[in-house]
């Protein structure tokens, strides 16, 4: 038995349920053991029949007797006993379950689980579950774990299945963990807290394992994103350490910008030269809310990286981001002898040739663009600093590929908050700065939640504002109907929108499945003011900058996450015009106008990203998948004490032993992992 064996040879059963297996990705024997369950009922504690409670689930070890079957005048079958201990005798009552009268039999020895019910003077049991009274329960009087189930496998079938598979678990699963870290946080050895997270003792044991768990996951993340790091700093850039010129930055900062830095801006902007100013190439990740003025801090980082004679890329997931971009720093840098060129996979084979001859023999000080900044052809003559804006729309290997050229600095941005504990996860390898000040002047936008019964009012209201000039989204979850989703979709909203509310204004809608180039025209369009409403999907989300545009309307917004709505939210509240949000939902449940209250209360990406997070977990936050981590199965991005802990003795490990040469097994685990990181 190894960790690899194939379930057809670990267990016995089907090819019906190894099928059914394999659609939870449970695929061998490594698989099965870390399936770990989603939630227990404790059962634990057995009564006596005279406690019998009819509010409760009864746990009750007796003898059975007197077991027949009975046939109502209704025509259906139930199966009657009598169990009995010690303080006296209760009715049982199983409906539609013949295969009994073959499993149960006079004197055996018992446990039931189940509701009682009060009738005719008397309490029966109804239907409970039963197992044989035994040395080791797995299905009654103890904790009882609860696995995510599918059609045809159940938690009984699961328990009975791993039960008998957990006594390899000390030769299968070796310990890893320093012994000094496994003392210092009395964490419990691997496969003790394997056994216990599956059947535990006691609830004590099982915490101590789901906290055993939760660390190893959460340290050996961290442990690899922080070595990855080490490696990273240890290899020699092409180019020399980036000497900021103080000088040149502080008058351009105070003579040429248009309006003041923030505090943040400043602070961001001192720990991104300070790291160029290093021997080792930077890896930072710069955080901020839309608006917090992220292209003009990596601008300023751009104009010294060139001031020291070194070529500077900026790469954007969309043409129409990668155009904005393109456009606020030449505007930036015009009184500046700068070379600043455009590239997208839209730009003319023949100016592409011409533009890879100038990027490749230096001539170009920066080049900004989209994917096309990476594809075969793009050979850079001194790459000093290499941008990567709203990093997450990019995958792991694409990501590294502008690493790859000649070992550059490298920063990347995102719009989209994280709670400081994720992005210590998810960007371990990174530094991280964060912009958490919007610059003054800037008008919040008022959020509301809007009642369907003030629908027409707020129509209304949105004719009005558009018939004085501004602009206004509308956003649908879907694109298309949906039987069992009841949102509105994005071309019969379009088309009742047009025909039936603003019959006398400029519509058009956007989609994720049109095409690249159609949906970068319908956004330029809208932005030149074609139109005065676009109906969207989330396609919107990142990277359109329309000032003009002073409303968005989101239907379903109970669909979408908080940090997701902050998003389609600073779509507006770019221009001088006081802009609003307007919220509608099809959910009002209290979970629904709970979290959507905290969008009316709360401006702060930030704040909204840690309410998210508390209420939805990591994953809907933030594509986890996208930024190369595997799947947490018992670890949460939320504990941040967790986190905290395991990335200190991560940091020390690395600082004392970067390659965990003493420590062969924890290297081999982080090998396991590396192999578990997602490819593009």
């Amino acid at each position: 038995m190894h960790l690899k064996t194939p379930l057809s040879k670990a267990i016995s059963t089907t090819k019906h349920h190894l099928s059914k297996l394999e659609n939870l990705g449970i695929e061998n024997l490594g698989d099965f053991l870390r399936y770990f369950p989603r939630t227990y009922n404790d059962q634990s504690n057995l009564r006596k029949i005279i406690e019998i409670r009819t509010d409760d689930i009864n746990v009750i070890k007796g003898t059975l007797s007197q077991i027949i079957e009975i046939k109502t005048k209704y025509g259906k079958k139930l199966i009657k006993a009598k169990l009995t201990d010690e303080t006296g005798s209760v009715d049982i009552v199983w409906f539609n379950q013949q295969y009994l009268k073959r499993v149960l039999y006079n004197g055996q020895k018992i446990i039931l689980s189940g509701r009682a019910k009060f009738e005719l003077g008397k309490i029966t049991l109804i239907s409970p579950e039963f197992e044989a009274s035994q040395k080791k329960q797995l299905h009654t009087a103890r904790i009882v774990p609860v696995y995510h189930e599918t059609d045809g496998l159940n938690s009984k079938w699961i328990r009975e299945k791993i039960n008998p598979l957990l006594k390899y678990s000390k030769t299968l699963f070796t310990e890893y963990l320093p012994a000094e870290i496994l003392k210092k946080e009395n964490l419990m050895s691997y496969h003790e807290a394997l056994i216990e997270v599956h059947f535990p003792n006691s609830l004590e044991k099982l915490e101590k394992a789901k906290n055993r768990l939760a660390f190893d996951e959460l340290f050996l993340l961290q442990l690899k994103a922080i070595q990855k790091k080490w490696l990273w700093q240890q290899v020699e850039p092409q180019n020399q350490k980036i000497i900021a010129n103080h000088e040149i930055t502080t008058n351009f900062i105070n003579n040429e910008l248009p309006f003041e830095l923030t505090n943040a801006q400043k602070s961001a902007l001192n720990e991104i030269i300070g790291d160029l100013e290093k021997k080792h190439p930077m890896s930072r990740l710069l955080q901020g809310d839309v608006g917090s003025g992220k292209t003009i801090v990596a601008g300023l980082a751009i104009m010294n990286t060139i001031l020291n004679g070194y070529q500077s890329a900026l790469m954007a997931p969309t043409e129409i981001l990668a155009e904005q971009h393109y456009k606020t720093i030449f505007k930036l840098f015009k009184n500046k002898n700068f070379n600043i060129k455009f590239l997208s996979g839209s730009t003319k084979q023949s100016e592409k040739k011409e533009l890879y001859s100038q990027i490749e023999n230096g001539t170009v000080d920066l080049i900004i663009g989209t994917h096309a900044l990476i594809q075969q052809g793009v050979k850079f003559n001194n790459l000093g600093l290499a941008v990567i804006d709203e990093q997450h729309r990019f995958g792991v290997e694409q990501r590294s590929k502008l690493k790859e050229q000649q070992n550059p600095n490298l920063l990347s941005m995102t719009a989209t908050p994280i709670p400081r504990t994720l992005a210590m996860t998810v960007y371990g390898d990174q530094d991280l700065s964060i912009i958490d000040e919007m610059p003054k002047g800037r008008i919040p936008i008022i959020t509301r939640i809007i009642p369907e019964k003030k629908r027409k009012d707020a129509y209304n209201w949105i004719k009005d504002r558009i018939k004085k000039g501004r602009q206004a989204f509308v956003i649908c979850p879907l694109v298309d109907e949906s039987d069992t989703l009841e949102l509105k979709s994005v071309v019969s909203e379009y088309e009742y929108l047009q025909n039936e509310i603003f019959p006398e204004l400029k519509l058009t809608f956007i989609h994720g499945k049109l095409k690249a180039q159609e949906k970068e025209k319908i956004m330029t369009d809208f932005k030149d003011h074609k139109y005065d409403l676009l109906v969207s999907t989330s396609v919107i989300e990142v990277g359109i900058d329309i000032p003009n545009a002073s409303i968005i309307l989101i239907e379903g917004a109970e669909r979408f996450g908080l940090s997701q709505l902050h998003q389609f939210r600073g779509r507006v509240g770019r221009g001088e015009h006081q802009s609003y949000c307007f919220l509608f939902m099809q959910n009002y449940s209290q979970t629904a106008i709970q979290r959507l209250k905290a969008m009316v209360d709360h401006t702060s990406g930030f704040k909204l990203s840690e309410i998210d997070l508390e209420l939805r977990g990591s994953g809907h936050i933030y594509g986890i998948r996208q930024s190369g981590i595997p799947d947490l199965k018992m670890a949460s991005l939320s504990d941040s004490k967790t986190i905290t802990t395991a990335r200190k003795h991560a940091e020390n490990l690395i600082e004392n032993d970067p390659y965990l040469k003493n420590y062969p097994k924890l290297a081999e685990k982080i090998s396991e992992l590396e192999k578990m990181y997602i490819k593009d």
